[in-house]
């Protein structure tokens, strides 16, 4: 299931050119096509915290699959650029439901090693991630984008199918019985909900806009088309190992100060990125870059999940998750906007990474003053099996 909702979401990297062509229009409308999928990965997630005080986290992730089934079969089928759009969003959807709904769920299943089982749980995302460009190259010629969407539809009912008799057999944890109160889980937990936005939500929308021109920015360098689009598995690739490592490091080392060291070493890459040249140079900056950003999701993923407790899990994640997407989702289309307005690509990154930097002195001197929390108000003891 994580496979196809995090495949959904970044399946429009790889496609943005041949959308550009199919479609005529540029980069800041293909920008703004990838944005709405983020988007409506960022809107729904407040809302999935209000539902799960209501209805079991495995029903809202059945509801999940089969949202995707059908959004993704709507998508196919786009004949404009507004249908496309709505289709992209309502694929974003069912993602943001789904990791609110399955984050807490996979972390109530394994109480006594969350950062390990999000790390799993994570790399089976990353593993999408890898696909996608890979899957679109191979199939593109043949079925065209259309076909492309039109497998995920397909595939996303299969696995709706399977999810629903696997769930009848599991037994499920209750520990999220006592979460009933969204308002009441912001107003006890809004330091840590705060703390995670300001970490991962600038984070999110640098790494947004990059991964998602990053095939077109290695054209503009000079790479060829095929090996442009190779790039971007690479990075992709590159974060498999990072969600299960650091899924495991997270278990072992302090959070806040793992989560600074990754933010900042994000911003290396970026810099890297810009000062890079030729195949060989893309490929090693590739490698680091995808594996240090895929760090900081299971790392900021256990800081909130293994401190949170029951009552407050899913609701204060939602709410975190939801107000840190906002910022994510608008990536895509600002670097579409910025470079469609005559600004260099090396240029707009280079401001993001100043910008990150900034962010992470902020970071650094509350951190030194104790003003960032390290854990939920009420600590570790609020955990059950």
């Amino acid at each position: 299931m994580v496979f196809l909702v995090n495949f959904a979401r970044v399946v429009f990297a790889p496609l943005l050119e041949p959308l550009k062509d199919a479609f005529h229009v540029g980069d800041a409308t293909v920008g703004l096509v990838a944005t709405m999928v983020w988007l409506g990965s960022a809107l729904p997630r407040i809302p999935t915290g209000y539902l799960l005080t209501r209805v079991p986290r495995h029903r809202v992730v059945l509801g999940t699959g089969v949202v995707l089934t059908s959004a993704a079969a709507f998508t196919a089928l786009a004949d404009s650029v507004p249908m496309l759009g709505a289709g992209a969003f309502l694929m974003g959807v069912a993602s943001g439901a789904y990791f609110i709904a399955a984050n807490p769920l996979v972390s109530e299943l394994y109480p006594d090693r969350v950062g390990r089982a999000l790390g799993i749980h994570g790399t089976a995302s990353q593993l999408a991630a890898v696909a996608a460009p890979l899957f679109v190259g191979a199939v593109l010629a043949t079925v065209g984008w259309r076909g492309v969407i039109g497998l995920v539809a397909v595939v996303a009912a299969l696995t709706t199918v399977v999810f629903v008799v696997v769930a009848r057999r599991a037994n499920l944890p209750e520990a999220g019985a006592a979460d009933r109160d969204l308002w009441t889980a912001f107003r006890r937990q809004w330091p840590i909900i705060l703390s995670g936005v300001a970490i991962i939500g600038a984070t999110g929308f640098v790494w947004n806009g990059l991964f998602n021109f990053y095939p077109t920015y290695l054209r503009a360098e000079g790479l060829a088309p095929g090996t442009a689009n190779l790039m971007l598995t690479v990075t992709f690739a590159a974060g498999v190992p990072a969600f299960w490592l650091t899924g495991r490091l997270a278990d072992r080392l302090p959070h806040v100060p793992l989560m600074l060291t990754i933010l900042g070493a994000f911003i290396a890459c970026l810099l890297a990125v810009t000062a890079a040249s030729g195949v060989l140079a893309f490929v090693a900056v590739s490698i680091v870059l995808g594996y240090v950003v895929h760090s900081i999701f299971p790392a900021l993923d256990t800081y909130l999940l293994d401190s949170l407790p029951d009552e407050n899990r899913a609701s204060a994640y939602a709410l975190y998750s939801g107000i840190m997407m906002v910022f994510q989702a608008a990536g895509s289309s600002v670097v579409g906007a910025l470079t469609d307005a005559g600004f260099a690509f090396d240029a707009v990154f280079r401001t993001f990474a100043f910008g990150l930097l900034a962010i992470l002195s902020v970071l650094l001197a509350l951190h030194h003053v104790d003003r960032l929390p390290t854990e939920a108000a009420t600590g570790r003891e609020g955990r059950t099996g």
